[in-house]
């Protein structure tokens, strides 16, 4: 046990540089993740799904605008109809 505890404060006391020797580790191993083609082809398919999911989801929006805009052409037609409706009534 009292080896451990040596090699703890030890460490306690370098953790300065521990943290500087893990920050350096970090930025080696992410840019050679970042640079590898395997990395490469995830993100260029994971930007296709992204398109593909965002032209879906135009797609969509515009249908529901176009039936949006259906019903309230059926709806200002039927109010017209409506109030020809009551005109005509009135004038017999």
């Amino acid at each position: 046990m009292a080896g451990r505890n040596e090699i703890f404060d030890k460490m306690y006391e370098h953790k300065h540089a521990l943290i500087f020797v893990g920050g350096m580790a970090t930025a080696i191993i992410g840019a050679k993740i970042l640079k590898s083609q395997t990395t490469k082809d995830y993100a260029a398919k994971g930007m296709a799904k992204v398109l593909t999911c965002k032209s879906e989801i135009e797609e969509s929006i515009q249908d529901i605008k176009d039936n949006a805009e259906d019903i309230h052409t059926d709806a200002k037609a039927a109010q017209k109809e409506a109030i020809c409706v009551d005109v005509t009534k009135e004038d017999e």
